[in-house]
């Protein structure tokens, strides 16, 4: 009777460690497939974060770029505006101006 225990026992023990092994396997392939899929998830985010700023980025090179060219155009035009003025300012004194010249050149001091 005591063998029969005996090999009872060894039964229930290899029975025990083919069980533990298999919660264990079944722990090993829960743990790999959310691995996979945190991995999957991280790959995704990273991706979805890369498009965001690539899109943010090439929005803001097109305004700066476009703001670039109607900067350039808006002082070719406020330049010339001024250019004009300066011109009309100056035409308009340039006869007393020259009279005032003319007036020290030919006036002798004693």
């Amino acid at each position: 009777m005591d063998n029969f225990k005996g090999q009872g026992g060894i039964q229930m023990l290899l029975s025990a460690e083919q069980e533990a092994q298999q919660i264990v396997r079944s722990a090993r392939e829960l743990k790999m497939t959310r691995l996979k899929q945190a991995k999957h998830e991280a790959e995704r985010d990273a991706t979805l974060y890369r498009t965001n700023m690539e899109a943010e980025y090439q929005k803001t090179l097109s305004e700066t770029s476009g703001s670039s060219d109607s900067t350039v155009k808006r002082l070719d035009e406020e330049t010339e505006v001024k250019i004009k003025s300066l011109k009309k300012s100056a035409s308009s004194v340039s006869k007393d101006v020259v009279s005032m010249l003319m007036n020290y050149v030919t006036t002798i001091k004693a």
